[in-house]
């Protein structure tokens, strides 16, 4: 190490100080809780989604898309506990939950172990493999947006028995309600399968995909939500396996399922709009994970990234779920260099710059 810095001129000295203590500052930047305006506080962190988001509900359900096997976990709270969270770690509705200071860990509804007392301060009721299109679910067996809305009416129920209405009231209107959903449409019902693609080309397709993400808003608004922040769809044709099954010998990332997040998210956005003027006592917070994530992608070494292309588990190329399981070969070592975890979903280091990204100057806009 001395050798090396004797070869270096202080201004490249001065220049790799600088860069790690931005990668520092970038990465710790979850640990605190942000600052919310006018002292406000938040009683609930309300989570519906897709394996984005899902820290375990798909575990206690009947389908095959699952994660509660190593290495899932290799790195969550202590080590080698893979709870259902679709990555080494935490994941997002966690780092949110902890963003608005109301706990660390945000549970899964469906946790057979959860106490009545921590649904007071909010659950995820998110399924991986889950979209806005109902097909969507309906093709992997996985819980629809319309049934996480239906577990969010029983948990309201549940709350009004065991602590009152006024309670109840407070946490169903002051509670900071997140969706993060979309990709698997995009991915996997459009790009993978014909079904959809016998009916809609992608403008018509994203057409229905907002048309459903403004229809369970306004039930959402219905039920009591009024503080909603909605994550777009990210760069999805840039994940390993995106790479691998769309972007030809090369790994390119996929150009038509980039495009389709793209168009969907530019209607997400107006369709937002729209809700804002329609119900101005709501806030509908839109969330941009598309540009901070390409950023990301290209510019790695600014977050404190090496590997962008692959995922650790195994050979990072098309390794997800079942297929990324503790006989997977080459897993890599050290997870944090890499964006991704497996094939489609990326590691906990990811989630923790990325939510801060794409969500510390939006705080303000729930208030």
């Amino acid at each position: 190490m001395k050798s090396l810095f004797q070869n270096l001129h202080y201004s490249q000295i001065m220049s790799l100080l600088i860069l790690c203590y931005s990668t520092i500052a970038i990465i710790f930047q979850h640990f605190c809780a942000a600052s919310l305006p006018n002292n406000e506080t938040v009683p609930a962190v309300i989570v519906f989604g897709d394996s984005i988001v899902d820290p375990g509900n798909n575990n206690h359900i009947e389908t095959l898309i699952k994660c509660n096997f190593p290495p899932y976990g290799r790195d969550f709270v202590g080590g080698n506990n893979p709870t259902g969270r679709f990555s080494n770690g935490l994941v997002p509705s966690d780092i949110i939950a902890a963003k608005f200071g109301v706990k660390d860990l945000l549970p899964a509804y469906l946790d057979p172990n959860l106490e009545i007392q921590e649904l007071l301060t909010g659950v995820s009721f998110a399924s991986g493999g889950a979209g806005y299109d109902p097909l969507t679910s309906e093709l992997v067996s996985v819980m629809s947006l319309s049934y996480q809305l239906n577990m969010f009416k029983e948990y309201i129920m549940k709350i009004k028995e065991a602590f009152g209405g006024n309670i109840t009231t407070k946490i169903v209107s002051k509670s900071i309600y997140i969706v993060c959903i979309g990709s698997d449409d995009i991915a996997n019902t459009y790009a993978q399968t014909p079904f959809r693609r016998a009916q809609y080309d992608i403008q018509s397709y994203t057409d229905l995909m907002a048309s459903e993400a403004s229809n369970f808003l306004q039930e959402l608004y219905v039920v009591g939500a009024r503080r909603i922040g909605v994550f777009n769809i990210p760069v999805i044709g840039c994940v390993p396996s995106q790479r691998t099954i769309g972007g030809g010998i090369l790994r390119s990332c996929s150009d038509s399922s980039n495009q389709g997040a793209i168009l969907f998210n530019s209607k997400l956005s107006s369709q937002m709009d729209t809700l804002q003027i329609k119900l101005p006592d709501a806030r509908f917070v839109y969330l941009d994970s598309y540009n901070p994530f390409l950023d990301m992608l290209q510019n790695p070494t600014k977050y404190g990234f090496e590997e962008t292309d692959k995922g650790c588990c195994g050979t990072g190329n098309i390794e997800v779920g079942i297929l990324c399981n503790r006989y997977s070969i080459d897993t890599c070592s050290n997870s944090s260099n890499y964006l991704f975890w497996d094939s489609y979903h990326p590691t906990e280091k990811t989630y923790n710059v990325l939510s801060s990204l794409v969500l510390d100057n939006k705080i303000k806009d729930f208030f």
